[in-house]
Parts: C-alpha cells; structure tokens; sequence
C-alpha cells in the first residue's frame, strides 16, 4: 500500500485555515478586506461572545452572481490575480483565495450574496457546515454581500481552548478595525458587539492630497479625541534601486527610480507612548508589521524620546507595489521591502525633518543648527559651561581621559555663568565673540526687547502647518513668554498667551550645550584622538572583522583607530579623548555593535553621541544653581536656536505647558 496519498479536500482546507484563521480577529480581518477589495463605502461588522458564536460582516460592494458565490468556496479561487506575474505587483487587500473556503470549513457558514448591478432584488445565499455545502438558494438581499461565521471552530475543539477570554478576542477584533477605519478614512465602519454599538464612524471622501489629511485628521479624532496634538507630514522623493536582469547576469544591472511617498501625522514634541499601540504604519493602505519601519520611527524621533518611550503616529507610505513583496507572511502581517535600507533611512528623515519644520516654526534649517548655535559653537572652545571649568580645561574635545572635569565651587560658578550666558544674538549687546567675565550684563529690558520680539505677536493656538492642509500647533518657543519666578531653584515658571509654562534649567542647558559640541564635531574634518600608551589587541568574529575592515574609516573619523593586525585581529590605538574609558576594548566592541545597529544612513558622529550627551550632563546648570533674570533669559534665547529645544539629549522634556483650558478644567472653572 502506498504510504504517501493526497489528503481529502476538507481536511486541507481545515489545514490551511490553521494558517489563515488564528482567532475571530482574523476571520474578521479577511472579511473585511474582502470588502474593501469588493469598494465597499459602509462595513457592517457583528460579533457575539468575542467571535466565539458570531461573526457577521455586511458590506455594500460589488457583490456576487450565484456562479462566483459558489467558486469562491473553492481553494485559490480569486477575482485579484490571473497569472504568476501579478504576484510581483500586488495592489488589493488579499489575492490568495484561501480565507473564505478556509473560514468555511472551521465554522457553521452562510453567505449571503447581490451583485450591485442586479436590479431584481433577489440574491444567492449559501449554507456550509464544516465545509459540507448544506443548501444553495435565492434569497432576498440587498446589493452587496453579508458573511456569517457562527460557533467557530466548533469541528477542532484543540482549536477552540485555545481562544482566550472572549474581552480579549473583542479587543484584537477592534485594534484590526481600528487599522481598517484609519486605512479607509472615506468608509463608514459600524462596529456591534452582544447587541451593543460601539462604532458608528462616518466617512469622509477626498478627492486630492489636501482632503486626505482632512480625512485621516476627521478619522483619528472620532477614534482617539482631539486631545493628542498631531503634526502633518508629506515627504516624497525616489528610490534608485537596481533592476533584476535575467540576460547576462555578470553585467552591472541596470537602475531605475521608483517614487516614495510618506504621509500622515505624527506627535508633536513631548507625544510619547509607554508602548506602541499608537503606532499605525501602512504600506500601500495595508497596515503592516516591519521591524526596519519601527526602528525608523524611533531614529527618526532620535533624542527626543526617552528610553522606554514610543513615538505616536499614523503613516502611510505609498511606493510601487512591484517594489514591496506582501506575499511573506500567511496572514499578509508583514512585508519585505526591495531596498530595505533606503526605506529605513528616508523614513527617518522625513520625521526628522517634520520635527525640524515644527521647531523652527515651519522652515527647516538651512544649516545643521541655526545661526545664533553656530556662533556660539565657534567661540565654545574659549566660553566656559554655566557650571563653570578650570581656565586649562576650557576645550573639552582636547581634555586627557585621565582628567576630571569639576564644577566650581558655588561662588566662582556664578561669575562664569554670567559671563557664559551673556547674549550673542542681542543687538544691544557687543559681537564680540570672546566672552569675559568683566563684560556687563544686558539689562532685563534690552533682553526683554528680544525675548519677545514683535513677529511673535500673540498667535491663535493654532496655524497653518507648512503642508497647507490643516490647522496645526504653534510652537511653544515661537509664542512670547514671560518669565515669572524660579521654583526649586530648578524650574522656570514663565507664562504665555496660552497658558502655563515650566522650564527645567538643567535639561534645557544640558541640550544647548549637547547641540554646541555637536556642531564642532561635524564640523571637524576628524575628531581628536587619544593614543593609548599602549595598542588594545581586538579579537572579532569573521563577521565583525569584515564589518570593522569595511568603516575603518568611519571609526577614525569619530576619534578611535583600528589597525588590521591578522584575518579577525585589529590593535586599538587610540580613543576619543573626552571618552573615560576604562575597558578600551569593551567600548570598541560596543562602538561597533552601535555602528551595525545604527545602519549606514545614520550619521557618523552618532556613536558620540552617548559620550557627549554624558559629558554636557556633567558641566550643564544644576538643580539649586541659583541663576539670575538676565542668565534665564538668555537661556531661553539658547534653547530658542537649538535643532530640537523641547527635550534633553536623553529625551526628557525641557519644557512643559499647561493651557488655560487645563488651568480653568483643574480650578473647576469649566467643565
């Protein structure tokens, strides 16, 4: 007898819906996306028990005849692909034709089916149990189609203990929905569970790029409230990426240009979530898992958020569908992109970039930090920090690893702080660009006179955001402020014509000063380095030796040189010398690590990145460090012209505001 036979079609099908049909969420995902695919304009989506005992989905699309309601019960039956070639350019929702015979034969199944078309009124309706077709008959129906799953997986009770409880299965019922509704903005979603409505979105149509961000910004609202501030984005460039050839394949292959464009809205400044929930990523209207797209999303929000937190967004990114393939995962979950990398690094730019236009109040920098950070980076290596150093010690990037960096004491400090925190930008103030300690203070009204000038008039909360396609939130460092007084001898109280605001004198010094040093380093050619007395000998992996022989370079330019010394054996000659490094070695070994996990579109200086950021926390203004009027406006006026004023380099927020609204709310003035 032979040992190898074809199995029976119900238990194939049973098979492959092991694949497709995790759980009621994904009975729901398939359905849905079928309607989609069908240009539904109203979804209709029932549950009971969380799935368990009833899932129907109603849609107004396209519909079927009874022939293609009876074929589409078939394995890879489909109205989305023909030929093998489509595979390569998948634009629908779904096109494997395995969901619905799949979903068939797990449950109690009735489809209830009218073609758009059919004037007649009567429609198709066909009974399935366990994938066994029980009746096909006419039934009456409106235009569209309506799915019913009942007692799912009634036929593998292995399958069904392991559902969970049925609160947790409605709730991935509804984060799928919630992906669906903000896919299709201009669909109405209608959401029932037990009896009960939960949903009733309206749809909102557009016709161009404008009306799509009104759409998804309607959408977002009905599903999150008005309460998260949000920031448009609209990035589009190309992708050259190279083109498979099946002819001589020795040659170069050829490049072409795809186009890539990101929409959507992100969080403003201080938007943070403690997980990523909030996170809502589509490719091409599906949303979709890429761990590359996540680690660009925090690249992009790189030392704006501190560690453990997640940036909020809702993004769509449309590229050539020949340029990303769907087909990877069973349940279309992820995808994998053609040029992964260049993906991965224009996402990041284009919310760096977003982030950027919002700090400068709407025109990105033409420089790597603004005029009045430039000017104070040139005198940095002659200006002393606010906490105060040796006059020996003055340039940081040249002090020995073997030197410690002490503050003053309390009565020097604040002499140096006053010298520091004379102003550079003020016109009542010299240009000279060397401080001293005998040079006056400006007066609280010449610094006044700058603080708020006159195109900072008092503003609506609200502006045109530089997309032109909504209403957007003006920045808080771009409305007037007023300081009120110090409390803690840390935070700045100040107030605007929107409310309440506090400043951390620490965390907004420690970002000026992060920016300075910052500056001076791309600015360099190389960084400095610091021999060591004698050369660390650096065992690699293959891989880690052939990464490390290809960015020797790299690594010299930040200040640590490598030696090829054998096949995976390097000497390590030197070090940045602001580094404190005790275990050389370890921190090569690190600094690479860094490198392979920051990719090649990452700025170079970025391994630095930490070193500086725990150099300026050292010598940044403290708590208790008692600053004068004059010194807190010239801190705000630094923090002004900062890249990115409105965190820390360790992404702790300098800045925080309470609106009237919230004032009036917590005083019981409103409701």
């Amino acid at each position: 007898m032979n040992r190898i036979r074809l199995l029976p079609e119900q238990v194939a099908n049973q098979i492959a819906a092991g694949e497709v049909v995790e759980r009621p969420a994904s009975v729901v995902k398939e359905l849905v996306e079928n309607a989609l695919d069908a240009e539904a304009r109203r979804i209709l989506v029932e549950i009971g028990a969380g799935g368990r005992s009833l899932i129907r989905v109603t849609d107004d699309g396209f519909g079927m005849s009874k022939d293609d309601a009876l074929l589409c019960l078939e394995r890879h039956a489909t109205s989305k692909i023909q030929r093998a070639e489509d595979l390569a350019s998948i634009s629908s929702m779904g096109f494997r034709g395995e969901a619905v015979p799949s979903i068939a034969s797990v449950s109690r199944f009735t489809l209830t089916t009218r073609e758009r078309t059919d004037s007649s009124g009567a429609g198709t309706q066909v009974v399935i149990n366990g994938g066994k077709i029980l009746e096909v008959k006419a039934a009456a129906s409106p235009a569209g189609t309506s799915i019913e799953v009942r007692q799912l997986f009634f036929n593998l009770p292995a399958r069904r203990k392991f559902l969970r409880a049925e609160e947790t299965e409605r709730a991935h019922i509804q984060h799928y929905l919630t992906l669906a509704a903000l896919a299709f903005p201009h669909v109405d979603f209608t959401f029932v569970s037990d009896g009960r409505t939960l949903w009733q979105l309206s749809g909102v149509s557009w016709t161009n790029i404008d009306e799509r961000f009104t759409a998804l910004r309607e959408r977002l609202r009905q599903l999150h409230g008005n309460e998260t501030p949000l920031l448009a984005l609209d990035f589009r460039t190309e992708i050259e990426e190279a083109v498979q050839r099946t002819e001589y394949p020795e040659e170069p292959a050829p490049r072409t240009k795809v186009s890539f464009r990101l929409w959507g809205f992100i969080g403003a400044p201080g938007v943070s979530r403690s997980s990523r929930d909030e996170q809502y990523i589509f490719v091409n209207q599906r949303p979709v898992e890429n761990r590359g797209l996540s680690f660009a999303l925090v690249e992009g929000y790189h030392t704006s958020l501190m560690k453990g937190r997640y940036p909020v967004c809702c993004l769509f990114l449309e590229i050539d569908p020949a340029a990303v393939d769907v087909n990877i995962h069973p349940q279309k979950r992820e995808v994998k992109f053609r040029e992964e990398a260049a993906v991965r690094r224009l996402v990041a730019q284009a919310l760096r970039d977003t982030l950027l236009r919002f700090h400068s109040g709407g025109v990105p920098p033409a420089t790597p930090v603004s005029g009045a950070v430039a000017a104070k980076a040139e005198t940095f290596k002659a200006a002393l920090p606010i906490s105060g150093l040796p006059t020996a010690q003055q340039e940081i990037l040249s002090i020995e690893p073997s030197q410690e960096l002490l503050p003053l004491p309390p009565a020097e400090r604040k002499s140096s702080t006053a010298a520091t925190l004379a102003p550079a930008a003020s016109p009542s103030v010299s240009s000279d660009p060397t401080p001293s300690p005998q040079r006056a203070l400006p007066t609280a009204q010449q610094l006044t006179a700058v603080f708020a000038p006159p195109m900072l008039a008092p503003r609506p909360a609200s502006a045109k955001d530089p997309t032109g396609t909504f209403e957007g939130p003006v920045p808080l460092l771009h409305v007037p402020l007023r300081i009120v007084g110090v409390i803690g001898r840390l935070y700045v109280v100040l107030e605007s014509d929107r409310g309440l605001v506090l400043l951390d004198q620490h965390a907004a010094h420690e970002r000026v000063l992060f920016e300075q040093m910052l500056h001076r380093l791309e600015s360099a050619e190389q960084a400095p380095a610091q021999r060591l007395l004698l050369p660390e000998t650096l065992e690699l992996s293959f891989k880690d030796a052939e990464f490390a022989r290809r960015h020797l370079e790299t690594l010299s330019r930040l200040g640590v040189v490598l030696r090829e010394f054998g096949e995976k054996t390097f000497l390590l000659d030197a070090l940045p010398p602001f580094v404190k490094a005790t275990h050389p070695k370890r921190f090569a070994t690190s600094l690479l690590d860094e490198l392979k996990a920051a990719g090649a579109g990452v700025n170079l200086l970025r391994l630095g990145e930490d070193v500086v950021a725990k150099t300026v926390c050292r010598h940044a203004v403290k708590a208790n460090d008692p600053l004068s009027e004059p010194e807190l406006q010239q801190l705000v006026l630094d923090l002004k012209a900062c890249r990115m004023p409105y965190t820390c380099p360790h992404g702790r927020p300098t800045l925080i505001e309470m609106s009237w609204r919230e004032l009036e709310k917590r005083f019981g003035r409103s409701a």
